[in-house]
């Protein structure tokens, strides 16, 4: 038995997707079973990780946990580890970032310093695991969702910060190759995750309109003002304030490009033109 937690979230339904395709049995973790809309062959069980003394039941009998901290928030990661250690799993896989890079710098800001922590914690809990430390996402393009629909025009503070957008459904397969290791090449194995190719986000914006067959563009403004517009309970203004600053220290640099995809799952990374396609509802 393999569980997921954030099922439902762009990495998760990718991944529950591909562990039933393979075969594989999967208990799916969700806040709303009813709304999950998650395929059939899934069990599909109502858990919060925000209170992680609580999973017992939905970690019983689990061989495998692919663990996302999205779904719970990164305080919680240290004591859902615990709980998968009482429960009797023996793999982990963390959904970890590529901000992550066991030096100092990973208490600079929110996202190395959940994920950081989290790998710590399972490291330390002797069970086996593999990181997968995704790059950018190019879903976090969603966000634009809604300007590109009513206008075209994407409003951000920083057309030129450059970055290699890795799509979920790769993520999700590089998870799915490590959660289904049968032998041992992906045990302690900590994957930088990437798309194929360097992209701005005016790049990323116009690849969009391509797809969606009118011009689309990127309009300069200020990080404070853009931080506060899009902030939600999930992604407060602070830390879309911190994600611009370090959006802001890639500009004019080249991304790391890995060939992770390729290697682990034998195809290569989708671009993110590809993503947009594949997104083209998204935005219409």
């Amino acid at each position: 038995m393999i569980v997921v937690t954030g099922a439902t979230g762009n990495i998760g339904r990718r991944l529950v997707g591909r562990l039933l395709a393979e075969g594989a049995s999967v208990r799916a973790l969700t806040r709303d079973p009813e709304r999950a809309g998650l395929p059939s062959g899934a069990e599909t069980v109502r858990a919060d990780l925000t209170d992680p003394a609580a999973l017992g039941p939905a970690l019983s009998g689990a061989d495998a946990l692919f663990l996302n901290l999205a779904a719970g928030g990164g305080d919680a990661g240290p004591a859902i580890v615990e709980a998968a250690v009482r429960a009797g799993v023996r793999r982990i896989v963390l959904n970890s970032s590529i901000a992550v890079t066991d030096g100092p710098e990973d208490d600079d800001n929110f996202v190395s310093r959940m994920h950081s922590v989290a790998e710590r914690a399972v490291r330390a809990s002797g069970l086996e695991w593999t990181f997968v430390r995704g790059g950018a996402y190019a879903a976090n393009a969603l966000l634009w969702a809604e300007e590109i629909r009513e206008s075209g025009v994407v409003r951000d503070p920083l057309p030129d910060a450059v970055t290699s957008p890795v799509h979920e459904d790769d993520l999700a397969a590089v998870a799915a190759v490590a959660l289904l290791d049968r032998t041992g090449a992906h045990n302690g194995q900590a994957y930088v995750v990437t798309g194929p190719e360097a992209r701005t986000r005016a790049e990323q914006v116009a690849d969009i309109g391509r797809v969606l067959g009118r011009p689309t563009r990127l309009e300069v403004a200020p990080a404070e003002q853009v931080a506060e517009e899009r902030a939600t309970p999930v992604l407060p203004k602070e830390a879309l304030l911190e994600l611009f600053s370090l959006f802001a220290t890639t500009v004019g640099t080249t991304p790391p490009i890995t060939d992770t995809v390729q290697r682990v799952t034998g195809r290569p990374a989708r671009t993110f033109a590809q993503w947009a396609q594949d997104h083209a509802a998204d935005f219409r």
